[in-house]
């Protein structure tokens, strides 16, 4: 988890710096849920790559296991109700039926191995499933366990973060109680601020803002290959 005030102050404080520009408290939330997107939507992008490189499994270095970690918190294993994927799911990985991990195939072959007495015997320990031809459902399953239920691994999406504030005389003062922090990993703290002050660069039409969260985005990139 991150803060979301103190992501917000490092904002301000970057986009007062020689009169660049003042982010509401509007902005900075819509920009910020934005920011926090990119980078979760950039981990399946960096988890491909990193599996296709040779990692050190024993280092602290290992990207695979870094990039994993920072995923873990929006995986879960939920029901797949009457063959329907859970709403609002990004991604779903892993289906089983039961205990047993089911195996997609295309719906012919599917046809074949359920027409197929010999075939048909394993499905109870070896389950298959097939994208639905049926309006309204995500999959159809074959064998497993009598009345086992379908579950799948999920990855939802972090949730909307939130600065929540109170207008005091005109000004807005932060409210701990109204607001709602950054799911991210905590190491993503100086990127969220990076992304964020280069949208708001370009919302507010600020080229200098822009320019200095690209600098300091880059500053880190550097640093990350050093």
């Amino acid at each position: 988890m991150i803060s979301v005030d103190t992501v917000y102050q490092r904002i301000l404080a970057l986009a007062n710096k020689e009169q660049r520009g003042y982010v509401t408290p509007l902005e900075f939330n819509l920009l910020a849920n934005q920011a926090q997107l990119l980078i979760f939507e950039q981990y399946f992008y960096d988890l491909d790559k990193a599996k296709q490189k040779d990692s050190d499994t024993s280092s602290f270095s290992d990207l695979e296991e870094l990039i994993q970690n920072k995923l873990a918190p929006f995986i879960s294993k939920q029901i797949v109700a009457a063959g329907v994927f859970p709403a609002n799911a990004y991604r779903v990985g892993r289906i089983f039926v039961g205990e047993r991990e089911a195996v997609k195939v295309d719906v012919n072959e599917a046809k074949d191995i359920t027409a197929s007495a010999f075939h048909s015997i394993g499905l109870t320990n070896n389950p298959i499933y097939t994208d639905s031809t049926a309006g309204g459902v995500d999959v159809e399953f074959y064998g497993g366990v009598a009345n086992a239920p379908a579950t799948c691994e999920v990855v939802m999406p972090p949730q909307k973060a939130e600065w929540g504030y109170d207008v005091i005389q005109s000004k807005a003062l932060y409210n701990a109680s109204r607001s709602t922090p950054f799911q991210l990993h905590a190491s993503e703290e100086t990127e969220l601020v990076n992304k964020i002050l280069v949208l708001a660069g370009i919302v507010m039409n600020k080229v200098g803002l822009a320019n200095t969260a690209i600098s300091l985005d880059q500053t880190q990139i550097l640093q990350e290959k050093q």
